[in-house]
């Protein structure tokens, strides 16, 4: 059922996408069927494969860096009660500026390679990694805390063998939110300046008019998507049971 269900969904959204373009009469160019989509598609898979390559690879370093920065922001204001309050105000501000807003600042910083969209990924994503963690941390079972200072146990023996592991779930909680966040960063980058990518792809598909294959590397870009937030999430249930 794991395998069929999914199956079974996708071709429900597909049928009702039918019947929407049959209900709707909207031209070709306005919304196209999902036959003349998959003849897009088939007729670019190359190019098609080639953007999703260079956008995957944007999403893995921003799923890289964005958990490495989350996790070390997180421990750092666990073990050090100080730093928390010059760390949260810049965790504050890392969401409360739009990623729209910031996107042209990291073209023009980093260039209109993958740096750029990588940076963008990362940001998006070090926000639910750090929260996670960090919230996982702070909400220790009191009790395992206590014991371990009657037994005279250091502050760095405390985070390490008691702390860290008790807040393992709340950090896959925050992965699997990041994982599902982090396509967003790198095709707005794409989107504001980019000379390869699905988002590049798109916004030129769509500026001619090619709307089947604009279509079709969205849906290429969505299929990556849940491919990677479910071999994520599979990976987080085998390594915390």
């Amino acid at each position: 059922m794991r395998i069929v269900r999914p199956l079974i969904i996708a071709a429900g959204l597909i049928f009702l996408w039918q019947v929407i373009v049959w209900l709707s009469d909207a031209p070709h160019f306005i919304l196209p069927s999902p036959a003349n989509v998959a003849i897009a598609w088939w007729e670019n898979h190359l190019m098609i494969f080639h953007h999703a390559g260079i956008t995957l690879l944007e999403i893995g370093l921003g799923l890289l860096f964005g958990t490495a920065l989350g996790i070390s922001s997180a421990l750092t204001m666990a073990y050090f009660r100080p730093a928390r309050r010059w760390l949260l105000p810049v965790l504050v501000a890392s969401q409360a500026i739009p990623v729209f807003a910031l996107a042209p600042i990291l073209v023009l910083w980093l260039g209109y390679g993958i740096p750029s969209k990588a940076a963008m990924a990362t940001l998006i994503i070090y926000f639910p990694v750090t929260a996670g963690f960090f919230d996982g941390l702070r909400r220790t079972e009191p009790g395992w805390t206590d014991l371990a200072r009657t037994m005279k146990a250091s502050r760095w023996t405390v985070l390490i063998h008691i702390r860290v592991p008790a807040a393992l779930p709340a950090l896959a909680s925050g992965l699997r939110i990041a994982t599902a966040v982090a396509p967003i960063g790198a095709v707005v980058g794409e989107w504001v300046g980019a000379s390869a990518g699905l988002g590049y792809l798109m916004l030129h598909a769509n500026g001619r008019l090619q709307t089947d294959l604009m279509f079709a590397a969205l849906l290429t870009l969505a299929v990556f998507a849940v491919l990677i937030y479910f071999i994520v999430d599979g990976s987080l249930r085998r390594a915390l049971p």
